[in-house]
C-alpha cells in the first residue's frame, strides 16, 4: 500500500517548479491531489500526468492573493473529498525591481501578498478540517531568505519569507494539541522559473549545479509521509555548490 493512500493533498503554485514536483511526488504515494495556481493550463498539464499514472487530481485555479480564494477552494475540497490531510503552501513570486532603490509600494505589496498573505489564507482555510480530523500536516516553501538576510532576494521577499517561517512555528505552538504539524522548508537556490525574475541572468551551467525542483519535491514527500507523532519544524536544503559560499571563497 502506498504511504498516502486515502489522503488528500492541496498543493499551491502547482503548475511548475517545486509545486509541480511536490504534486507528482505526493500523487505517486497515493494521495488525491488538488492543484492550485493562477493559470489553469499548466495545472491541467500536471493533472493529466497524474491521471495518466492512475492517480487522482483536481484542478482548482485561482489567485491566492485574494482573501476569498482559499476559502472557496477549501470548501470544494471538503465537499468533494471530505478531508484535507496535507497542505503544501508553495505559491510565491518575486519581482525584478526588488532592491530599495527601485522598490515601489505596489511591488512590495505584490511580493508580500504572494509569499506571505496567501500562505496565511490557505492555512486558515484548512485548519478546521484538520482539527476535526485531529490530524494534518502543513508544509510551507519558505527560502534561505526566510533565515538569512542578503541583498539578492530583495527586502520584500526576505521579510515575507521570514514571516512564513514564523507563521509555521506559531502553528506548531498552537495546533500540536490537535495532531497538526507544520514545517518550513527553506531551500537555497533551486532551478525553477522564479530565477527568470532575477535582475542578473542565471546561466544554464549554474542552474544545473543548483538544487532541482524534484529534490525539494522528494523532501516534501518525506515530510508528508512521516507518522503523526513526528514533526519536522524546519529544514534547510541547499546546493553543494553554494554560489554565495563560492563567491566568498574567491574574495
Amino acid at each position: 500500500m502506498r504511504r498516502l493512500e486515502n489522503k488528500v493533498a492541496w498543493v499551491t503554485g502547482a503548475g511548475s517548479g517545486i509545486g509541480e514536483a511536490a504534486a507528482l511526488a505526493l500523487a505517486e504515494e497515493g494521495a488525491s491531489v488538488v492543484l492550485t495556481g493562477r493559470r489553469e493550463a499548466p495545472l491541467e498539464s500536471v493533472a493529466e500526468r497524474i491521471r495518466a499514472k492512475g492517480g487522482t487530481a483536481h484542478v482548482q485555479a485561482g489567485d491566492l492573493m485574494r482573501g476569498d480564494t482559499a476559502g472557496r477552494i477549501a470548501a470544494f475540497i471538503e465537499s468533494t473529498l471530505g478531508r484535507c490531510d496535507i497542505l503544501v503552501n508553495n505559491a510565491g513570486l518575486n519581482i525584478v525591481e526588488r532592491d530599495w532603490k527601485r522598490l515601489t509600494p505596489q511591488g512590495a505589496q505584490e511580493v508580500i501578498e504572494g509569499n506571505l498573505s496567501s500562505a496565511f489564507y490557505c492555512s486558515v482555510a484548512v485548519l478546521p478540517m484538520m482539527r476535526a480530523q485531529q490530524d494534518g500536516v502543513l508544509i510551507h516553501t519558505a527560502s534561505f531568505a526566510g533565515r538569512f538576510v542578503s541583498p539578492m532576494s530583495g527586502p520584500s521577499y526576505t521579510a515575507a519569507k521570514h514571516g512564513a517561517v514564523a507563521m509555521s512555528h506559531s502553528l506548531n505552538m498552537e495546533e500540536c494539541v490537535n495532531g497538526i504539524r507544520s514545517c518550513a522548508v527553506c531551500p537555497g537556490e533551486v532551478a525553477t522559473p522564479i530565477l527568470d525574475k532575477r535582475p542578473q541572468p542565471v546561466s544554464a551551467e549554474d542552474r544545473a549545479k543548483m538544487v532541482q525542483a524534484e529534490d525539494v519535491g522528494d523532501l516534501i514527500r518525506y515530510i508528508a509521509c512521516l507518522p503523526k507523532h513526528v514533526c519536522i519544524n524546519e529544514v534547510l536544503i541547499s546546493p553543494t555548490w553554494n554560489r554565495g559560499y563560492v563567491a566568498a571563497l574567491r574574495r
